[in-house]
């Protein structure tokens, strides 16, 4: 089994940023995609951005203003967030599957969540 826990989130801020970050326990995800998701109030859960699982290829949703990394030492992985708008307010979440990330904007099956964080933008 696989724990994400995610931190970073709050208030800012439009024009702001934010860095999330997201660590994972109970057995390495070095091999894993690994992600974010978030959901907006009234909203479904939508496809953020993913990064394989060494790193070498990330995937973003159309007109996504983030940066996605990964720190497989850590078993982390971050959402550098800037110039952020208040239509991104949401319950970040974090999430870890073995699907190559490509696939991961057309459906949110991944194996693993984490509970989320949650940024408000203001305006």
């Amino acid at each position: 089994q696989v724990q994400l826990v995610e931190s970073g989130g709050g208030l800012v801020q439009a024009g702001g940023s934010l860095r999330l970050s997201c660590t994972a326990s109970g057995r390495t995800v070095s091999s894993y995609t690994m992600g974010w998701f978030r959901q907006a109030p009234g909203k479904e859960r939508e496809f953020v951005a993913a990064i394989a699982w060494n790193g070498g290829s990330t995937y973003y949703a159309d007109s996504v203003r983030f940066t996605i990394s990964r720190d497989n030492a850590k078993n982390t992985v971050y959402l550098q967030m800037n110039s952020l708008k208040p239509e991104d307010t949401a319950v970040y979440y974090c999430a870890a599957d073995r699907r190559v990330g490509s696939m991961w904007r057309y459906s949110n099956d991944v194996s693993y969540w984490g509970k989320g964080t949650l940024v408000t933008v203001s305006s």
